[in-house]
Parts: C-alpha cells; sequence; structure tokens
C-alpha cells in the first residue's frame, strides 16, 4: 500500500537539500526537474537525480521524479535518465489528458524492458494544473494502470485561469470546484488524489494548517509541500488519531461477531453500524498498520546520511 501524506518537493540539482530530504520524516520525496530547474541545468539535475534516488530509497522514503509534460519534448530525455533500480514512480507535470499518460505509460514500458526492470514497476502520478486537465481528470486518472494516485497543483491552474495566485482568498472558494473533481474522479478511479502544495508565506503558519484541514475534509489523502517543516503537521492530520484506531478496531470485533450471528447491522455505542461503516473502520486500521511500520523501520535507521552513503553507487 503505496499510503503519501506527505510528498516532499526538492529541486534535483541541490545534492544539500537531498541529503535534507533523506533524513526527514516525508513519506514521499519528488525529484524536480520540471520547474524548479533551469533549462540549461537539466541534465545535470537528471544525472543528479539518478544517483540520489537509491539513497533516499534506501532511507525507506518513496521516491518519485517530476518530469517536464509531454508538450515540452523533454519527457523521453528525462525518463532515459531517471528510471533506474528504487524509483517509485514519475510525477507527470501539467498532465491535461488521458493520452498525456497512456504516451508516457509506452515510454515507461520500453525505458523498463530496456534497463531490465520488472514490468510496470515504476509508477505514474498525474499532476493537473490546467481547467482542461481538471475537466478531464477522470480520464487522466483512468488512463492506466500504472497510475496511483492524482495531484493537483493550484498555482498553474489558478494562472490558466487568468489570476494571480497572491489574490486567492483566504477560504480558497476559488479552487474549490477542482479539488472537488480531482477527489472524485481519483476515488471513481480507485486511486488517491494529493493536495497541492501550499502558495502562501512559509511563516503564515495559520493559514498553512488551514488550508491542510480543508484538504483532509475535501477527501485528499495527502499533500505536496516545499518546505521540511511542512511535513509533521500534514503528517498528523492525513493520519488516524489513536481515538479513532481504538474505535475502528472495536468496531470490526463488534460487528465481526455479529456476522458470526448472521446479522447485517448492529446497534454500537448508540449509532447504527452497517457494512459501510465496517468497511471504514477496516481502511482506518490499515492505513494505521501502514504508518505504524513504516515508522518502526524509519527509526532503525541513523538519524544522519554517513558522507560514504551519499557517494555509493549501485
Amino acid at each position: 500500500m503505496m499510503l503519501l501524506r506527505s510528498m516532499l518537493y526538492f529541486p534535483a540539482n541541490s545534492v544539500r537539500m537531498v541529503v535534507k530530504a533523506a533524513t526527514s520524516l516525508v513519506d514521499s520525496v519528488i525529484f524536480d526537474l520540471e520547474d524548479a530547474v533551469s533549462l540549461d541545468d537539466k541534465e545535470t539535475a537528471r544525472i543528479l537525480a539518478r544517483d540520489y534516488v537509491t539513497l533516499v530509497k534506501r532511507r525507506r522514503i518513496h521516491t518519485f521524479v517530476r518530469v517536464n509534460s509531454v508538450g515540452t519534448g523533454l519527457t523521453m530525455q528525462d525518463l532515459r535518465s531517471v528510471v533506474v533500480k528504487g524509483l517509485d514512480g514519475v510525477m507527470l507535470a501539467k498532465t491535461e489528458t488521458g493520452s498525456d499518460v497512456t504516451r508516457v505509460a509506452k515510454m515507461l514500458s520500453l525505458i523498463e524492458k530496456r534497463s531490465r526492470l520488472p514490468p510496470k514497476s515504476v509508477k505514474l502520478m498525474p499532476l493537473i494544473e490546467s481547467a482542461r486537465g481538471v475537466e478531464n481528470s477522470f480520464d487522466v486518472a483512468t488512463a492506466s494502470d500504472r497510475n496511483v494516485g492524482v495531484a493537483f497543483g493550484a498555482g498553474d491552474y489558478y494562472r490558466d485561469l487568468g489570476r494571480d495566485v497572491s489574490t486567492v482568498s483566504e477560504e480558497e472558494n476559488e479552487l474549490l470546484y477542482a479539488r472537488s473533481r480531482i477527489v472524485n474522479t481519483s476515488r471513481a478511479a480507485g486511486i488517491q488524489a494529493i493536495d497541492t502544495p501550499f502558495l502562501g508565506l512559509l511563516v503564515d503558519k495559520e493559514a498553512f494548517l488551514r488550508e491542510v484541514k480543508l484538504a483532509v475534509r475535501l477527501g485528499f489523502k495527502g499533500k505536496q509541500c516545499v518546505h521540511p517543516s511542512q511535513i509533521e503537521p500534514i503528517n498528523e492530520f492525513f493520519s488516524p488519531t489513536r481515538e479513532e484506531v481504538s474505535h475502528a478496531l472495536r468496531i470490526v470485533d463488534a460487528f465481526g461477531q455479529a456476522q458470526q450471528r448472521g446479522l447485517a447491522a448492529i446497534s454500537f455505542e448508540g449509532k447504527m453500524v452497517d457494512i459501510m461503516t465496517y468497511r471504514q473502520a477496516k481502511d482506518v486500521i490499515a492505513a494505521n498498520q501502514v504508518i505504524e511500520e513504516r515508522l518502526e523501520k524509519r527509526t532503525q535507521l541513523e538519524s544522519h546520511v554517513p558522507i560514504s552513503e551519499v557517494f555509493a553507487k549501485t
């Protein structure tokens, strides 16, 4: 289960930032080959991303690379460089149609075969950043069985609407339609929706937390972020609480006993519990188990990255 609560962006050409990524408690790192890297630096960034995917992966962190959009003509060059053992997935920038996804899926199949990697081992996460992409989000989400999620990029989306991101209201009502549609179509496709990075000031923690809580309420399963200080609150709000886990365990136990007696619904702690509630409880338990196992494995690692590991080759 690739549970992605927090996804942290790093410029692929920043070695110092990569080392920071490897020592964080983030669920996934996104090495950015798109907006964070100038055209002149892209080849260097590809090499560094390829070399340091394995460093981050050894720290039990999911690894993604954001590649340039299909329309740039740079996607295949990006993929040829960064698709290596240990890469979990590719985030496809500015995805607008299902055919964008299928084209990249075919590229990945060719590279996996050439590199002798298991078929479909590299997953896809389309990044929707335009009005057209929002309207085509279901086609995008269902275009490939490589898709593990759909992510939202509010900055370029808002610019596509002809607006300046600095003018977004406190309530962010302007983004509600796009967010809701992406969540709904992702869920219909059976994959997770990941919310946009926070576009406000890093010091505006109140606005950041308000946005995280909104994303949780809307049904997103995780959120992209641009600074390590944002990881902990994102992980906290996208994780079930101890009370929620305890309640879910009690529901599963009580409903399991009721099923053995042939009952399809029961009264539990003053509320009706049916198969829907039972399945929700099992989802909470499963998510919590993944989080606990991940944390246990991560705490067994050193809290720093030895210099020998930084320069190790696989």
